[in-house]
């Protein structure tokens, strides 16, 4: 065997105590109790809990520095236990939507990646569906559109006719579409008015951005996703009420998920107001909401948890108006201990929720599992241990080259003490040990959400 890692291990049947986990080839060879099997190396994670490397199913690596910023995101996975990144197709200066621009980002992986990456595609206005099947061939996981422009040319807003064909092309595959859920005409109406108004603060931020014009653009994407016959997908859900309508498509037998960023779950505007255009995010956080969206993922309606992790340097978030600001957080280091604190705090079974929801789910649902998102003989050998010592969080002290986070101060129950990617040392608990090219591409394979 290469390695053998003691402590618990935390299998898809449960956690094992006093257990064993080896490592051969980049896979996972055999799990056990009692005597280990000899290997050229071991670790003993002590009291901390060995579980599948976390599955990020929300990123934005190159948003800002283009595709070599797949460098500083993965770094910064891998630091927090994230062994797969899934990204999303808005680069900078354009989004994935052809195969050349598939070819191009697969390329940067294999250059640059310190941790896994799979791949979501998207159409450009007015493209037709030709490009759709290849995407697919190579491995995209799923696709994404917007309902919302935040820019002509990377992250334009598809019509409702396009968005159609495109629901259509995919009905035939288990290929999910996702959805940046804004109304746009309410959105920039509300904001004009409270521009007008002289309202700038980050009170004004999800008021601008009412619950009316996200439950309006989801609710028109799911009966289009529904009529069609394809997986529609909400990618960010900020209320209670939006996994709820969710769920009302999914008992009527259609194909409806919905997705929960960990922000929504720790912050609230009316508390946290300190942060201003730190905690700016689109759509944005509401009050109230954070008991009731714990819930909804308690009673298994999100699909999975994300970080929606923005590669946004501070300085754009350093404006007079809450409207200037970039909209965006980074999250991949923060991603695995708010979520298990957050469940702790709440007197939940933390480490089984967390797998869950972080590991076990994302997998499955971009088509990544069995390989991936469990600790089972022939999985993939990605792993990170956590360790349930406590932590404060220093943004100052994070790899993704942008050291600021909303998360700043905050105490969390848990720290990642080790991450294994393909079975070779990612992070040894201080230090990223792995190199740029040790992350692999991960195109989509068999599983499905909806069996």
């Amino acid at each position: 065997m290469d390695e053998v890692i003691l402590g618990t291990v935390v299998t898809p049947t449960g956690p094992i105590p006093n257990g064993w986990l080896a490592i051969e080839n980049g896979r996972i060879a055999a799990i056990g109790t009692g005597a280990p099997p000899q290997a050229r190396a071991s670790f003993d994670a002590g009291a901390g809990f060995i579980i599948p490397g976390v599955i990020d199913g929300q990123t934005h690596a190159g948003s800002y520095g283009g595709l070599p910023g797949i460098a500083s995101t993965t770094r910064s996975a891998v630091a927090g236990g994230v062994t797969t990144i899934v990204d999303m197709p808005y680069d900078n200066p354009a989004p994935l939507n052809t195969l050349e621009r598939l070819n191009d980002k697969t390329a940067a992986i294999a250059e640059h990646a310190h941790a896994n990456v799979a791949l979501y595609g998207t159409v450009m206005p007015g493209q037709d569906m030709s490009s759709v099947l290849p995407l697919i061939e190579g491995g995209v996981v799923a696709f994404k559109i917007s309902g919302f422009e935040s820019s002509p040319t990377r992250f334009p807003r598809i019509a409702a006719d396009q968005l159609l064909d495109l629901f259509e092309a995919l009905a035939p595959t288990h290929v999910p579409l996702g959805i940046h859920n804004e109304d746009q005409e309410i959105v920039r109406a509300r904001i004009a008015r409270a521009r007008a108004a002289g309202h700038n603060g980050i009170e004004a931020h999800s008021s601008s951005r009412p619950l009316a014009a996200e439950q309006a653009s989801t609710a028109h994407f799911l009966e289009l996703g529904a009529l069609s016959g394809a997986h529609a997908h909400i990618v960010h859900l900020t209320s209670a009420r939006g996994f709820h309508l969710v769920e009302t498509y999914r008992r009527d037998g259609f194909r409806a998920t919905g997705e929960l960023c960990v922000h929504y779950l720790w912050f609230d505007p009316d508390r946290d107001g300190e942060l201003g255009a730190r905690m700016k995010v689109n759509p944005p956080i509401r009050p109230g909401q954070i008991e009731k969206l714990w819930a909804d993922v308690v009673e298994g309606r999100v699909a999975f948890v994300s970080s929606d992790h923005s590669s946004w340097p501070i300085d754009n978030k350093f404006t007079p108006s809450i409207f200037d600001a970039g909209a965006g957080v980074p999250g991949l280091e923060t991603l695995l201990p708010a979520f298990y604190t957050g469940a702790v705090q709440r007197n939940l079974d933390a480490l089984t929720l967390t797998v869950s929801q972080l590991c076990e789910r994302p997998a499955r649902f971009f088509g990544l599992w069995p390989e991936k998102g469990a600790l089972q003989p022939g999985a993939d050998a990605d792993i990170a241990i956590l360790s349930p010592e406590p932590m404060v969080w220093d943004e100052s002290k994070a790899h993704d080259a942008l050291n600021w986070s909303p998360f700043h101060g905050r105490r969390f129950d848990c720290r990642v003490t080790r991450t294994y990617v393909g079975g070779k040392l990612a992070w040894n608990g201080t230090d990223i040990v792995n190199q740029p090219g040790d992350g692999r591409y991960a195109p989509r394979r068999a599983s499905q959400w909806f069996a």
